[in-house]
């Protein structure tokens, strides 16, 4: 028997997230495989007795109490921790032209995304994928991780984040704007970032303002 098969699992995500259909799968594929695993919606349901938490699009902060209650508190964020700490860092990397985006599990600590990275992996995107294919992307390579994490558990080290922090800032509606001097080329990676129905592109002519959404073609 592993160790791990003795531990009982949570898996942490905001019921709002567009991550839940994806915490549910890996919850599913947890216990196909015979472990303890369960889904939350707040921290606040997870008690003592779960000793690894996964912390997945989570968007709620925890008390220092609350990390210390369990063995492992498991985040998945995607850059070379501790460059672009903070929030949305996949879109903020796709919007400067990356398609080969870094990512860590790393333990939770007290500050934001300063915790010691037990793996780096990374997304690879092709450079036509819109938002919700970077998503399913993101989404599919975060189930990769955590499952190598509960693998490999007994083989598993973490290491201290070392070089350069800098961090990114929460993107909000306004982030969505096009610049209209500028040609759609210009601004593809912008427009493979938005949100048709949350946050949507748009750009300001004379006294109004225009929303566009983009949609790929079907191939044939």
């Amino acid at each position: 028997m592993h160790k791990i098969d003795n531990m009982k699992i949570a898996v942490l995500t905001s019921k709002e997230s567009w991550f839940v259909p994806y915490s549910e799968r890996f919850v599913a594929s947890l216990k196909s495989k015979g472990l303890e695993a369960d889904l939350f919606f707040s921290h606040k349901q997870i008690d003592g007795s779960y000793q690894i938490v996964f912390m997945l699009s989570y968007f709620k902060i925890t008390s220092e109490a609350f990390l210390e209650n369990h063995k492992h508190n498991l985040v998945v964020h995607e850059s070379d921790l501790p460059s672009g700490k903070g929030w949305a860092p996949l879109f903020w990397q796709v919007i400067e032209g990356k398609n080969k985006i870094p990512v860590v599990l790393f333990e939770a600590g007290s500050g934001v995304d300063d915790g010691d990275i037990f793996i780096k992996d990374h997304i690879e995107l092709e450079g036509h994928e819109l938002h919700d294919g970077i998503r399913k992307k993101q989404g599919l390579k975060t189930i990769e991780m955590c499952k190598y994490f509960i693998k490999n558990y007994e083989n598993m080290s973490a290491t201290p984040q070392n070089g350069h922090e800098s961090k990114y800032a929460k993107r909000t509606a306004k982030d969505s704007e096009l610049d209209v001097n500028k040609s759609l080329s210009d601004q593809f990676d912008l427009l493979r970032t938005v949100n048709n129905d949350d946050f949507p592109a748009f750009f300001n002519h004379g006294k109004h303002k225009y929303i566009l959404k983009i949609f790929k073609a079907e191939s044939h």
